[in-house]
């Protein structure tokens, strides 16, 4: 270890279950690969900077979709939606065709987004850091858009898709909030 402080090796269900205490958002990550729509579902995303504007996300080391998508240089980043389940599922699958019955639009630069999502961020790859078992990428926002009739967000809790949901009086002063919803 960098520190100079080494311990035994932690064991990777209890790591997989402490990090999945902690919901993050779902988005798609797509684009064209010469002719053909390439796409997955992605739960470590995040904002990095305003300015200039960048997000990241973490994609596994052994993901095969990913190389496909780093050769097309610019991506799509759509949010996707708790309706969107089924999307999500889809995209995170292993099979032959991750955008059968999703409804897409295909940008000129060659980013794929997901109609009726939360935002899509059209983004170029930036650049990339190999991180353990993960490559954290930066991808800088190019061109946006902000749906404002959205559904609630997805988040990913516990090894398993969710969704986030209004509830009356889920604040101490009996204002709405918003609860993890399981479905």
């Amino acid at each position: 270890m960098a520190n100079g402080y080494a311990q035994a090796p932690l064991d990777g269900r209890l790591l997989r279950t402490a990090f999945g205490k902690f919901p993050t958002g779902v988005v798609a990550v797509c684009a064209m690969h010469g002719q053909e729509r390439v796409g997955m579902a992605v739960s470590a995303f995040m904002p990095v900077s305003l300015d200039p504007p960048l997000l990241s996300v973490c994609i596994q080391l052994s993901s095969t979709t990913w190389p496909r998508l780093r050769e097309a240089g610019v991506v799509g980043v759509s949010v996707l939606s708790r309706a969107q389940q089924a999307h999500a599922r889809r995209l995170a699958s292993k099979e032959a065709d991750r955008f059968a019955g999703l409804e897409v639009t295909r940008l000129a630069s060659g980013a794929v987004v997901v109609d009726g999502t939360q935002a899509w961020f059209e983004c170029a790859i930036r650049e990339s850091h190999e991180a353990g078992d993960h490559e954290i990428v930066v991808l800088e926002i190019v061109q946006l858009h902000v749906e404002s009739h959205a559904d609630d967000p997805m988040v990913f809790f516990a090894s398993g898709f969710r969704g986030l949901r209004h509830v009356q009086g889920g604040s101490a002063d009996g204002r709405a909030g918003l609860e993890v919803a399981h479905w």
